[in-house]
């Protein structure tokens, strides 16, 4: 499921095309996604202009003329892809996408699901093939009271969270400061990728109880969280099986992964063996969770 960087880098894209032009046409071709699109969709969505983009944790908002957002979430699958004028109508994608062949692009509009077009001609369209994704409209003075986005904890590009304020936050949780960091509540946007990354950077076992981190090791702990995020969100993300950026390129933080997915591998920080086996693999709340024992207490 695309995180914290993912959205931020497809947001950031739909707002180069989209921001300031108006959706001429809209058009749907299913029902809706996880659940139903709102009624009336692409009548609503058509002359409406785009005003300006704002990202959630993982859900995108794309601010519309006559103060109404869609809300959009990727899902598990879901892409954002936008064509230029005059481009037919097989995404552009790399080499190493999803959709590497002609019978692969086939498939990616089989799964096209909504498509805007713009007055000059941009076409946007939702793509995807598990339909995990959703989309809904909501007043914008009204966003963060979306059933979606209330309860949601800060952002951890925020000056607002800080090494004192995730303390506040874990002081008295008995979980695993992994589970902790992954609750929504707790921080936004995070997911099992970057939260590998972090602990690892700050040195602090995904094993370690969340009540045993506030102090110091909050105060490791957070830089190494906006590190991680601001450099993926630099490298357009992370792309292992479905996610592209909006122009159909793949993203390339995968490239720096140091843990995550490394099982077995030697550690970038460590002599090797005999001191050092390697990154280990657990599973906890049926995830995997990658670690280097040695140096992540």
């Amino acid at each position: 499921m695309p995180e914290l960087p993912e959205v931020e880098t497809v947001m950031r894209g739909l707002s180069a095309v989209l921001t300031g032009r108006t959706i001429a046409r809209a058009e749907t071709r299913r029902a809706g996604l996880r659940w139903p699109f709102p009624e009336n969709l692409a009548e609503r969505l058509g002359g409406r202009r785009v005003e300006g983009f704002r990202r959630r944790g993982k859900y995108m908002l794309m601010r519309l003329s006559e103060e109404e957002s869609a809300l959009i979430h990727l899902g598990m699958s879901g892409r954002m892809v936008a064509r230029p004028p005059g481009e037919g109508p097989v995404p552009r994608i790399a080499p190493q996408g999803a959709f590497s062949d002609a019978r692969g692009a086939a498939d990616g509009l089989a799964h096209e699901h909504l498509m805007m077009e713009t007055e000059d001609g941009w076409r946007v369209g939702f793509q995807d093939p598990r339909r995990f994704g959703c989309l809904d409209l909501v007043p914008t003075e009204a966003e963060d009271s979306h059933r979606l986005l209330q309860g949601m904890g800060p952002e951890p590009l925020d000056d607002g969270f800080n090494a004192a304020s995730l303390s506040r936050s874990l002081t008295g949780k008995n979980t695993p400061i992994k589970a902790a960091l992954l609750d929504q509540g707790m921080v936004a946007g995070l997911g099992n990728i970057y939260v590998a990354e972090a602990l690892f950077r700050a040195g602090i076992s995904p094993r370690r109880l969340a009540a045993t981190v506030p102090g110091a090791r909050a105060a490791r702990l957070v830089p190494a969280i906006k590190a991680v995020l601001t450099e993926a969100i630099e490298a357009g993300g992370s792309s292992l099986r479905d996610y592209v950026r909006s122009d159909g390129e793949i993203g390339r933080f995968q490239d720096r992964f140091e843990v995550y997915d490394r099982h077995g591998q030697p550690c970038p920080r460590c002599p090797g063996p005999p001191a050092c086996a390697g990154v280990a693999r657990i599973v906890q709340s049926g995830r995997s969770s990658f670690f280097c024992p040695r140096t992540q207490r």
